[in-house]
């Protein structure tokens, strides 16, 4: 039937995340994006549109995967902000430790990466930080902690988060990374 998909776009989608994620915006060439996905040029055009609209797409597919988990392990109730941190990094340690996604974190990627996003991009990737945060500050009150040690602690959790994806790709293990996540909450 003419104009019907002959592939599975989400499974793509997934794929082309996957992509960027190993290599980031700036080497996800179209060439690695076509080898990853499956697809064609014409396909991966044709479906998706541009390398940008496709990395924002991928984007939003990440944070449809990872921020409902981030969310869940927030929503509490926790004893103290030591328990919101701890919650927080398990999830960030949950995914590192998965053998079926890259190192690191395509946000974290992406972040680093930003001066050579679209400005639609970037305003992307820092919408998503800030929701991270946001995530985290409220998670921080309901655990009884005032406004401005909440914003503090988050922003430091928030730049753990970060550290620790940085560092998986670097190959710390995961008992490093561990200890880094338990040293950030306990402090």
């Amino acid at each position: 039937m003419a104009g019907r998909k002959q592939f599975d776009v989400d499974e793509a989608l997934r794929r082309a995340m996957l992509v960027f994620w190993r290599w980031g915006y700036s080497e996800a060439s179209i060439e690695r994006l076509t080898e990853g996905t499956g697809l064609g040029r014409g396909s991966l055009y044709g479906t998706f549109g541009d390398k940008g609209t496709l990395f924002r797409k991928s984007l939003q597919r990440y944070a449809e995967t990872y921020h409902p988990l981030y969310l869940q392990a927030l929503s509490g109730p926790h004893a103290d902000p030591g328990a919101v941190i701890t919650a927080y990094l398990r999830v960030t340690l949950n995914r590192i430790a998965d053998p079926a996604v890259p190192d690191g974190c395509l946000l974290t990627m992406s972040a680093a990466q930003l001066p050579a996003l679209d400005p639609e991009s970037q305003t992307m990737v820092r919408t998503m930080i800030v929701s991270l945060r946001t995530m985290l500050e409220q998670a921080l009150l309901a655990a009884g902690v005032g406004e401005q040690e909440a914003a503090e602690r988050a922003l430091c959790a928030l730049a753990t988060n970060k550290s620790l994806a940085v560092l998986s790709r670097a190959g710390f293990t995961g008992d490093d990374l561990a200890t880094v996540a338990a040293t950030a909450a306990r402090i």
